[in-house]
């Protein structure tokens, strides 16, 4: 599975999201209302892609699957980072991607949700 295509791709169909470049060419940034869900970018070679998620969901998926870390260059509560491993299939990553997703939107003002 190429991990950046389906978050990538994921995140692309989500209503109103946008793909920006903040931190140069080489890490992009998924956001919703100028609030970020989602980057992707390279660390130690591989893929990795960073998303928000609920802390005690991260926590177990954090217990649950080797390739679950906490969030590279994140809160380590809120966030986690997600590489290619075992059990990481495309449906679970775009679970998490969509997860991440409504758990930024529920956070803004109601007047500002999509």
């Amino acid at each position: 599975m190429d991990l950046h295509h389906v978050g990538r791709e994921h995140a692309l169909s989500l209503v109103q999201a946008t793909k920006e470049y903040p931190f140069g060419p080489e890490t992009e940034v998924f956001k919703i209302r100028g609030k970020m869900f989602l980057y992707i970018s390279m660390h130690e070679g591989e893929p990795i892609i960073t998303l928000k998620a609920d802390p005690e969901i991260g926590a177990s998926l954090r217990s649950s699957f080797p390739s679950i870390t906490p969030g590279y260059h994140m809160n380590k509560i809120h966030w986690i980072s997600i590489r290619n491993g075992e059990r990481i299939t495309e449906d679970l990553v775009v679970g998490l991607v969509e997860t991440s997703y409504h758990l930024v939107v529920s956070s803004l003002p109601k007047s500002k949700r999509p």
